[in-house]
């Protein structure tokens, strides 16, 4: 398998004023025909001044139909793989190019491409969280607001999941597929919400529905009122009959969600820690604003992806793009 190339990052700092940063990123976005794509779990000012705001299979869905010539990726690198993998002859950059994944790290490729030696004739279902190494040994690829669907059409076919073990343990409940084989990676941040502090909320707010994402542990999901993608919870509170949400995913989702439903009270589940901001990526809340500014003023750091494995991990996710429609 063809390493992906490691590129250091630069670090500069320049002297404007959130104001001033705010309007030439405006400016440089459209001299460099650009398009800003963000996740939710991005910091508020980068969501308010993205072209489009949205969970994985959203983004890769505006990547996939962009006409920019640039691509300005506020995410974590995997998203920006798949952005590059769809758009080869765009050029892609990111504000920070340590913005990583621990899906993505807790499942290097040389170990899960021996790990699948163990499966023969198992289709390889592997969460959009992963590497684009990962994704070129993959059959297909899946989000958290489709992996149910995709597992469910696949049948009666062996299927091997990876690399959320959480996520993997909900498709296979609600796929009815006890047979689902898992690779066993987390999450840093869903891991770290308290099933004892939830609880408590919950008795302080006894209102209050519980919504979560899907790569929460068990011990969250079973209280859980809706379980959906980041989409899925936005839209779920905003057309809920229900006042008062307690919403177990990153805390960054809140900003879109207050602006989805303006009149609703919305709570952040609680890590175990009090003293940590341990419900906040560390991975998203690398990307700032001025990193932001300068990847557009020098369109660097860029994210390639070599072209052998561009050309496999394409089909996967060519795949479930199809699938999604």
């Amino acid at each position: 398998m063809d390493k992906l190339p490691v590129v250091g990052q630069r670090e500069e700092t320049v002297g404007l004023t959130e104001s001033e940063l705010e309007n030439e990123i405006r400016r440089l976005k459209t001299e460099r025909n650009a398009v800003i794509l963000a996740h939710y779990y991005q910091e508020s000012e980068i969501q308010d001044l993205a072209d489009f705001v949205g969970d994985s299979l959203q983004l890769s869905q505006q990547a996939a139909k962009t006409k920019a010539d640039v691509i300005a990726f506020c995410g974590v690198h995997f998203m920006a793989e798949t952005a590059k993998i769809l758009n080869p002859n765009k050029i892609v950059v990111v504000p920070d190019l340590t913005a990583g994944c621990s899906l993505a790290d807790g499942c290097p490729a040389p170990l899960f491409g021996r790990w699948l030696e163990q499966y023969p004739g198992h289709t390889v279902v592997s969460y959009i969280n992963c590497s684009a190494e990962v994704k070129a040994l993959s059959d297909i690829i899946c989000t958290s607001s489709n992996a149910v669907k995709i597992v469910k059409a696949l049948g009666g076919e062996k299927v091997v999941f990876a690399p959320d073990r959480h996520l993997g343990a909900f498709v296979a409940k609600q796929a009815s597929r006890p047979d689902l084989v898992t690779w066993q990676g987390t999450c840093v941040v869903h891991e770290t919400f308290s099933e004892r502090r939830l609880l408590e909320l919950m008795a302080q707010h006894p209102d209050a529905e519980v919504i979560a994402h899907p790569e929460c542990t068990e011990a969250i999901l079973r209280h859980a009122h809706h379980v959906a993608s980041t989409s899925g919870l936005i839209d779920y509170a905003k057309k809920s009959p229900k006042q008062t949400f307690i919403v177990a995913t990153e805390a960054g989702i809140l900003h879109k969600m207050h602006q989805a439903a303006p009149d609703k009270t919305l709570i952040a589940a609680p890590p175990e820690d009090e003293s940590c901001a341990c419900n906040m990526c560390p991975y998203m809340k690398k990307n700032t604003l001025e990193k932001l500014y300068l990847c557009l003023r020098d369109l660097a750091p860029q994210v390639d992806v070599p072209e052998p494995i561009r050309i496999r991990a394409l089909r996967p996710i060519q795949r479930m793009l199809d699938m999604s429609v």
